[in-house]
C-alpha cells in the first residue's frame, strides 16, 4: 500500500491544476514544491494573459488545451470572484504588406475552433482604439486578462477541500519504482520518503534537473533552454482598453499591450535565451522596446517606459524560436508505471493550466 494516490512535482499553476483535477477524482494527492510558496516562478512572472488559441497548428496540444482552457478559466473565476476579464484583443496590421498575416492567423484559429475571430477594417480599428496605427486587425473577443494569483489559490484551496495537501520547502531528490509504488525522496528541513501510486513531474524550470532523479527516465529526459522575457511599464496614460499585440513574426508573437485598471500599461515580453535564472531588466532595452511599439502606437514616449521584471520560460527544442509541442508522457512511451511527465509547458501554460489537469486525469483514469 502507497502512502498516497498522487504525487505532484511542482507547484506552479499546471501542477496545482493537475492536482486539482485529479483530487476532485477522488484521488488523495500531495504537491511537493522546493519553495516556500507556490506559483513562485513562471506562473508568477507573465502577461496574465487568457489566450483564445489562434496561433497553434491544428491538433496540438498547444491547440486544444489553450482554446478549452479559455473557456474552463472563465467558467471557473467567475462564480468564485476572481478576477477574469475577457477585454478583447487586437492583432494589427500596421501596413497592406501585413494582412495576409492576419489572414493566415484567422484560418488557424478557425481551424482551432477558437470563437467569434473577425478581421476588421482600420476605419472600424480606429473606431474603438483612436491611437492605434493599424490598416486592419483581428478581433479576438474571447482573449482576456486573469488573476493568476487568486486562481493558483482556488486550485490549492480546492485540493485541501477534497483531501490533499500542499508541502512548501520541499525540494525533489530523487525517485524509484519498487515493489508497484513510487518511492519518493524529498530534502529540506525535514527530508523523508513517500511513497505514492502515481507520480507527476510538473517542475516547470527545473523539469530536465528533476527528470534526471528519476531512475529509468534518463534517455527521455529533453534538454531545457531557457527562453528570458522582459517588461517595461509605462509610467504615463495609455490610451488602449484591450490587449494589443502585433503580427507575429518567425521568432516571436512580439512586444504586446496589456492594460491595467489604472489606465497605465506593460508591454512584453521580448525573448532571448538565458544560460541562467536571471531577473533583472536592462534598461538599455527600452530603446528596442519604444521602436516596437512605435510600429501600432507612434505616439508612446520612450522616456516613460520603465524596466518592470522578467520571466523565464521553459522551452524544450533546438531553437527558442521554433514552435515546439507540449510533451506530455506517459507510460506508453517511457514504460514506467504510474509515471506522468510535462516538458515544455510555456506559453500558453496559463491558459492550459485546466485543460492539462483534465486531460491527465481521463488519461490515468
Amino acid at each position: 500500500m502507497a502512502d498516497i494516490d498522487v504525487c505532484i512535482i511542482g507547484a506552479g499553476i499546471v501542477g496545482l491544476g493537475v492536482g486539482r483535477a485529479l483530487a476532485l477524482g477522488g484521488q488523495s494527492v500531495i504537491v511537493l514544491e522546493k519553495n516556500h510558496g507556490f506559483g513562485e516562478e513562471t506562473s508568477s512572472r507573465n502577461s496574465e494573459v487568457i489566450h483564445a488559441g489562434m496561433y497553434y497548428p491544428k491538433n496540438t496540444l498547444k491547440a486544444r488545451f489553450c482554446v478549452r482552457g479559455n473557456r474552463m478559466i472563465y467558467d471557473y473565476c467567475t462564480p468564485r470572484g476572481i478576477m477574469a476579464n475577457p477585454i478583447t484583443k487586437f492583432i494589427v496590421a500596421t501596413n497592406d504588406n501585413e494582412i495576409a498575416g492576419l489572414e493566415s492567423i484567422l484560418q488557424k484559429g478557425n481551424d482551432n475552433g477558437v470563437p467569434g475571430l473577425e478581421i476588421w477594417d482600420g476605419a472600424r480599428v480606429k473606431s474603438h482604439e483612436t491611437a492605434l496605427n493599424a490598416v486592419a486587425a483581428i478581433f479576438s473577443p474571447t482573449s482576456g486578462i486573469v488573476d493568476s494569483h487568486s486562481m493558483m489559490l482556488g486550485f490549492l484551496g480546492d485540493i485541501e477541500d477534497n483531501g490533499g495537501f500542499l508541502v512548501k520547502g520541499t525540494p525533489f531528490e530523487s525517485a524509484e519504482r519498487k515493489n508497484g509504488v513510487w518511492h519518493i525522496k524529498s530534502g529540506g528541513q525535514s527530508p523523508t520518503v513517500i511513497t505514492a501510486n502515481t507520480l507527476i513531474l510538473s517542475a516547470g524550470l527545473w523539469s530536465e534537473d528533476v527528470a534526471r532523479r528519476v531512475i529509468g527516465l534518463e534517455k527521455f529526459v529533453p534538454k531545457m533552454r531557457y527562453g528570458k522575457g522582459n517588461y517595461f511599464r509605462y509610467m504615463g496614460k495609455a490610451p488602449f482598453g484591450r490587449l494589443i499585440y502585433p503580427l507575429p513574426t518567425s521568432t516571436a508573437l512580439g512586444i504586446h499591450l496589456t492594460p491595467d485598471a489604472a489606465g497605465h500599461a506593460r508591454f512584453g515580453p521580448d525573448m532571448e535565451e538565458s544560460k541562467t535564472i536571471d531577473y533583472h531588466v536592462d534598461e538599455d532595452k527600452r530603446v528596442k522596446f519604444a521602436n516596437s511599439i512605435r510600429q501600432y502606437w507612434p505616439q508612446v514616449d520612450e522616456k516613460l517606459l520603465s524596466p518592470d521584471y522578467a520571466g523565464i520560460r521553459p522551452k524544450i527544442g533546438n531553437s527558442l524560436h521554433d514552435f515546439e509541442d507540449f510533451r506530455i508522457l506517459f507510460h506508453d512511451t517511457h514504460g514506467l508505471d504510474g509515471l506522468v511527465c510535462l516538458f515544455g509547458i510555456d506559453s500558453p501554460g496559463l491558459t492550459s493550466s485546466m485543460a492539462i489537469g483534465e486531460y491527465i486525469a481521463e488519461k490515468l483514469q
